[in-house]
């Protein structure tokens, strides 16, 4: 299906989902210990109002705000990477993007245009301001001009079918990106045609129905208007933008008492709605839902390392295994949604959260020179080919994960992708409301903002952090200035400390900051250390895997990785990248502390020169040990199997294995099984038949511990052997060691009423011997078929390397099953 035919249907197919947990009352405070105190008297001591524009009453005053862009100057491995996307697809893309001609509809109106060239530009635009460079600045004033040319008298502007695009009516959401690429040109610029634009454009929204904000894709994103809305109120005063912002939460989708849908991308911009809603209603109830939404989605979806959760497209019930993947689009909206709470509460968990993100998923998404990204990202994956995944590995059939332009394949990602490095540049430093800074996400740099009684002062901020735990911050100020200077201190971080001029200081704490307030003097020196630790973390929601962190960066196993031309051309090359490598390891942990099992080890890379996001270029290793699981297998599409229950029983030898950090990883295992050779561990199995065809018999592995609620339940994955019918055919667990078997339970799929899909007319249970031989199991000659149940079998207890079901389908139908679980039977009699 035609992407955009697809992703329009997916919001209403969705449906709503209740939130797990209780609401706060609205009394209650949703505050964390991450939460800086309120600039009210009882929070900092020192310091004035705040220097850059703040929110207006009624709204809610925000503890942090966005300095104007071309405050902070990125250097590092940050300005690598923006380097990089400068010469790169986002930097370069009218070189390969027909939707960015300058006859598109956003240039002249009667012509087509939608999201992508407001999705390219949004990023383009503030990776000029981070860059300072000229080209892209000049290319930005070019395009803002043509959009700018187009607006009409009604405050509506871009492409005349956007008018009645939407069920006759107005597609708001193409605009949305436009308003925030209009806004930072304007905090760039000064450019006074903005503001009137924006507010025509809103005039425009609010002359509309209500009932305009519970369609399409604007109604899940709608906190993006709203935000616009916000910020146009903040320098205008216009009273009826606060009406407008009421209507749009009353009529758009509802995130504050449900999880209206799960589309990944809907989710990581929409989830933050309530909190937003929330600087307007002043209850704290709304914030609380934002947190609720966040919880709900990752406890479910979001268990395993990189902060991403899985929905290669829409989360699916089943689906939650490191292998599903996280759209670039995703990634890029949940990291701006982050920033954008870490400034509205104050809570540190928010920018730790985007950083997780950025320093471990977010350089993946693309290859090492950002000539081309792809569609997902996945905590396990060890594969990235061109091919299609049919067998419902993904919730999109086609090919996603080879790194391309993806003008066409890909389309929404490759223009979008661009706002992630820019954006995080942008927002490593923040104002506080209270006339001071914030240092909210580390890496080199400096900043240059007004501070204490408007004195403008510059901080130059030297360090490798990640890759180092030392920050230090040098003050150049033209006289001694009185302000407040907040350090985050990561969630992850036990102990910081801090240093003035090579001497201990006392700093206050702040939730989640260190709070140093003071009279600061020309060349004042602070030196912060954020000592990091090793840490393994198990996975409870994804069968006891564990994964391994050190400090903010997660780890992944060294794969080593053979890069494939597969297309494109020499200035914009097609890779597939394969293994060369043994990828499917346990890991073999200390029983008494797991963190002991791991070396930290320094390369000769450094970050000053070179991408520290790449296998050769990462200034850090950690040291481990393993054992193969010849168990874990992929499939006949060359997609990891989902993780079996840990520890895994291997008799394989241990192994020294070398971890990365997950970012520098293309091809990636992050969750990994544990290991043992005790009795008491699990068996892993590898599962194949006869034939897949839409459905994968990997999903009797994701299945091991379910119990479907019907023979038709649809809230599982299942397997199936359609579009065969009326055949013999079999699916079989396969063991690398024998196994010891005495019963198996089988619940058949069946789909009666609604499609083809059948209990079978009779099967039958073999197993291989430890010589090769397959042989019956024994017991009662029938076996089971009942629908909506588990079917038991029973027998004397075997040896087996592999369990084989034979199934005889009915005459025009096809069958399959939703599960199947083995065990060893009841024990002998004395």
């Amino acid at each position: 299906m035609e992407r955009r035919t697809f992703l329009s249907s997916s919001l209403s197919a969705a449906g709503a989902v209740a939130l797990t947990g209780t609401a706060t009352p609205a009394h209650a405070s949703p505050s964390s210990p991450g939460q800086v105190a309120p600039a009210d008297g009882t929070g900092p001591r020192t310091g004035s109002g705040p220097h850059y524009t703040a929110n207006r009453a009624p709204l809610g005053q925000e503890p942090f705000l966005r300095l104007p862009p071309g405050s902070i100057t990125p250097k590092g491995w940050l300005r690598t990477q923006l380097d990089l996307q400068l010469d790169g697809l986002n930097g370069r893309m009218p070189e390969v993007s027909d939707y960015l001609r300058e006859t598109s509809g956003w240039a002249v109106p009667e012509n087509d245009g939608w999201e992508e060239l407001p999705y390219w530009l949004r990023g383009f635009g503030d990776l000029g301001y981070v860059t300072q460079d000229s080209r892209t600045l000049e290319l930005t004033r070019t395009w803002i001009d043509r959009i700018l040319a187009t607006r009409q008298s009604d405050g509506f502007f871009g492409p005349s079918r956007l008018r009645t695009a939407l069920n006759g009516g107005p597609d708001f959401w193409p605009h949305m990106p436009v308003l925030d690429a209009l806004r930072t040109w304007h905090e760039f610029s000064g450019d006074d045609r903005v503001v009137p634009a924006l507010t025509g454009w809103l005039g425009f929204l609010h002359a509309q129905p209500g009932t305009l904000f519970g369609q399409g894709w604007g109604s899940a994103r709608v906190g993006d208007t709203i935000d616009t809305a916000y910020w146009l109120y903040n320098r205008t005063g216009d009273a009826w933008l606060l009406d407008l912002v009421h209507t749009m939460h009353a009529h758009s989708a509802d995130y504050t008492h449900t999880v209206p849908t799960w589309h990944n991308v809907n989710l990581a911009q929409g989830f933050r709605e309530p909190a937003q809603y929330g600087v307007l209603a002043g209850d704290p109830a709304f914030l609380a839902a934002t947190h609720r939404v966040y919880d709900t989605v990752m406890n479910t979806y979001g268990q395993f390392p990189g902060g991403g959760f899985a929905a290669d497209e829409n989360a699916r019930p089943g689906y939650h295994d490191p292998r599903q993947g996280f759209e670039t689009c995703g990634i890029v909206e949940y990291m701006h949604s982050h920033q954008m709470l870490a400034r509205i509460t104050g809570d540190t968990v928010w920018a730790d959260r985007c950083e997780e993100l950025a320093l471990n998923l977010l350089p993946a998404a693309f290859d090492p020179r950002q000539k081309g990204t792809h569609y997902v990202t996945s905590a396990n994956s060890v594969r990235l080919d061109d091919v299609p995944k049919s067998h419902g590995q993904f919730d999109n059939s086609f090919a996603m994960q080879a790194y391309m332009p993806g003008i066409h394949q890909y389309r929404c990602c490759p223009h979008n992708y661009g706002m992630g490095w820019p954006y995080y540049a942008e927002e490593m430093w923040l104002a506080s409301a209270d006339g001071g800074l914030c240092a909210s996400l580390y890496g080199e740099s400096s900043v240059r903002a007004q501070v204490g009684d408007g004195t403008t002062v510059t901080v130059t901020e030297r360090t490798e952090y990640p890759f180092d735990d030392t920050v230090t911050l040098t003050v150049s100020t033209p006289h001694a200035v009185t302000f407040p200077l907040y350090l985050r201190v990561p969630g992850w971080c036990r102990q910081p400390s801090v240093r003035l001029g090579g001497r201990p200081v006392a700093a206050r704490r702040s939730g989640g900051y260190l709070v140093l307030d003071r009279r600061w003097h020309d060349r004042d020196r602070i030196e912060l250390r954020l000592p990091m630790r090793t840490t393994v973390r198990t996975w409870k929601g994804n069968a006891d895997s564990v994964s391994v962190s050190h400090g903010p960066l997660a780890y992944s196993l060294r794969i080593e990785e053979d890069w494939r031309r597969s297309g494109g051309s020499d200035t914009w090359p097609e890779y597939e990248v394969h293994p060369a490598s043994a990828w499917n390891y346990a890991l073999e942990l200390d029983r008494h502390d797991p963190a002991r099992s791991f070396t930290v080890e320094r390369t000769r890379a450094g970050t000053a020169s070179g991408n520290p996001f790449t296998l050769s270029g990462t200034p850090l290793l950690l040291r481990a040990r393993g054992r193969r699981l010849d168990g874990w297998v992929s499939d006949d599409q060359n997609v990891a199997a989902p993780l079996q229950p840990s520890p895994a029983r291997t008799t394989e030898p241990v192994e020294h294995l070398t971890l990365v950090p997950a970012a520098a990883a293309r091809l990636r295992v992050t969750s990994f099984p544990t290991a043992t050779a005790s009795g008491k561990a699990h068996a892993w199995a590898a599962v194949t038949a006869s034939f897949s065809g839409v459905d994968s018999p990997q999903a009797l592995l994701m299945n091991a511990s379910v119990t479907p609620a019907s023979s038709y339940d649809q809230t599982v994955p299942r397997f199936t052997w359609w579009d065969r019918t009326g055949t013999e055919e079999w699916v079989q667990y396969a063991y690398p060691e024998p196994v010891r078997v005495g019963e198996v339970s089988v619940y058949w799929y069946d789909d009666t009423g609604h499609g083809a899909c059948r209990v079978p007319e009779a099967w039958r249970l073999e197993h291989r011997t430890t010589d090769g031989r397959w042989l019956p199991v024994g017991g009662p000659p029938d076996h089971g078929t009942a629908t909506d149940r588990f079917n038991r079998v029973s027998f004397p207890a075997v040896t087996a390397t592999a369990l084989r079901i034979t199934a005889q389908l009915r005459p025009g139908f096809s069958g399959g099953l939703l599960a199947w679980r083995t065990g060893p039977g009841a024990p002998p009699r004395p």
